[in-house]
């Protein structure tokens, strides 16, 4: 169950498109040092980016262009290496005076652009904001089609996400961190290269290029979960660029990884209790009648069962506690997925895990034939980039256990474990958790979820209150981000900003 860093967009996004766009992250890098760079006119090393030209072809479904775009490796020293973006588009539909481009980011670290691009965003965004922009994506530095970071075999990878992530002893303490240790020696040895370079500053220093090669002033842009951070980044490092920034399932960049993935945890505890609120008055609930408290008992319990004795699945692989865990985690993104996780829990209670476990392996973007997208790999490699890591060592997890545990009775003690793995990392962090204030930006809107289980609500009124600019938007509701998941309130305030540059009140409220 290496859930950490995992911020997923909507589900009913994901349901549209067919596949599951995940990641996230805690925190975030400064942009300072090689990040400060001035914003007029365009450093003299930088022309040649800033300058380039796109060749576009067609691509994907009907309607869809492709392009390739070159950016430093490392800013210190362009000159050095040329790292190669991938970049997609669908133009304006029409009609209506083209409003330029729209650029879009799922989340992650570790979500691909241009597969939400092309499977939700182009054609799932309301009509009228497709019709005045060209929606574009790029996938970041190092994720998917964007000289991906590459780590473990489809079969390591298998063994990785099966480890315990409860240790009960010093045995199983030992097999945890040898997990951690082993994913960071497979990232070194296969993307040494690359490695210090996909911190979220340089991703947002790549955008500010696709920007002027796109050939607009300022940078219009929708960025959800994680995407909100490298979309806050951007405001921060360029703000007299920044244009109509929606930033949707909002992250606290001034939070360290502990107190990052400590909140997480919290917010998954609200999301379950909403869910097992729902469960529990249903005739087919598997976790029982009675209160949440009650329920999150019993899936606790039902956890430790499958610690000691994990069930079949009808595969080679058993649905242990980490797996299923995982699986549960999934379904709280949007309660779209209650009705499907009950069924799972249903029949993995009875001994028949494939359900749960499929959950699971779609968080984790594993394929039917045992391989698995890059997702995983670049959501670590941002997120140790970003953050000095949340713990070092074991002896410092189990301190901090008690506080898991009083944030997530149930989710508490794995995911305080699964902060552990950055601190094997082979590439030092070059971010530190700082406050964004992008002053000078125009006005950005900061989307906030109440039951939100991957950013919780209360980091959507912390980075709107950081930015100088910033104007709170919340819905009131279950699930992870709000655009598009069926509020007209929400759409329509979005959609407003984004057609006539008018942002929200701030505190609107919506449900």
């Amino acid at each position: 169950m290496d859930t950490r860093h995992l911020i997923r967009i909507s589900a009913t996004a994901l349901a549209t498109a067919g596949l599951l766009i995940s990641g996230c992250s805690p925190g975030g890098s400064s942009p300072s040092a090689s990040a400060s760079a001035p914003q007029s006119p365009v450093p003299a090393a930088l022309k040649t980016y800033y300058a380039q030209k796109l060749t576009w072809r067609e691509c994907g479904a009907s309607g869809f262009q492709c392009a390739t775009m070159k950016a430093p490796l490392d800013y210190r020293k362009p000159e050095r290496a040329d790292i190669k973006l991938a970049v997609s588009r669908k133009k304006a539909t029409g009609p209506g005076r083209r409003l330029g481009s729209l650029l879009v980011n799922p989340g992650g670290p570790g979500g691909s652009a241009i597969a939400y691009l092309q499977a939700y965003a182009a054609i799932g965004y309301p009509a009228p904001v497709r019709a005045r922009y060209d929606v574009v994506a790029v996938d970041p530095r190092g994720v998917a089609r964007s000289e991906p970071v590459e780590c473990l075999t489809g079969k390591e990878m298998d063994a990785y996400t099966q480890v315990d992530q409860t240790p009960d002893d010093q045995g199983e303490t030992n097999k945890l961190v040898t997990s951690y240790k082993k994913f960071a020696v497979g990232c070194e040895k296969r993307s040494a290269a690359i490695l210090p370079h996909v911190s979220t500053v340089e991703a947002a220093r790549d955008m500010d290029i696709l920007r002027a090669v796109l050939g607009d002033r300022k940078l219009n842009y929708i960025g959800a979960s994680y995407g909100t951070f490298l979309g806050a980044t951007y405001a921060e490092l360029f703000p007299a660029r920044a244009g109509r920034l929606v930033l949707d399932g909002a992250m606290d960049p001034s939070l360290s990884a502990r107190d990052m993935s400590r909140d997480q945890t919290a917010g998954f505890d609200t999301a379950f209790r909403s869910f097992a609120a729902d469960c529990v008055k249903r005739k087919d609930c598997p976790l029982g009648t009675g209160t949440p408290a009650e329920a999150g008992k019993r899936l606790k319990s039902f956890f430790g069962k499958l610690d000691a004795e994990p069930v079949r699945t009808g595969q080679s692989r058993p649905l242990g506690e980490s797996l299923a865990t995982t699986g549960v985690i999934a379904a709280m993104y949007d309660e779209s997925a209650w009705a499907e996780l009950r069924t799972a829990l249903t029949r993995a209670t009875g001994g028949d895990g494939a359900a749960l476990l499929a959950l699971a392996d779609s968080y984790y973007e594993r394929a039917d034939d045992g391989t698995y997208q890059n997702l995983m790999y670049a959501n670590a490699a941002v997120n140790c980039l970003d953050l000095p890591p949340a713990f070092t060592a074991p002896a410092e997890v189990r301190t901090s256990l008690p506080a898991f545990e009083k944030a997530s009775p149930v989710f508490g003690g794995g995911l305080a474990w699964a902060s552990l793995n950055c601190g094997y990392w082979p590439a030092k962090a070059t971010g530190t958790p700082h406050r964004i204030e992008a002053k000078g930006a125009a006005p950005i809107v900061v989307v906030g979820t109440t039951r939100d289980p991957a950013t919780p609500y209360k980091w959507a009124r912390s980075l709107a209150g950081q930015l100088a600019s910033g104007t709170l938007l919340t819905y009131d509701g279950d699930g992870h981000t709000a655009y598009g998941r069926g509020s007209d309130c929400i759409d329509t305030a979005i959609n407003t900003y984004l057609l006539e540059g008018t942002a929200p009140q701030t505190g609107k409220k919506c449900s």
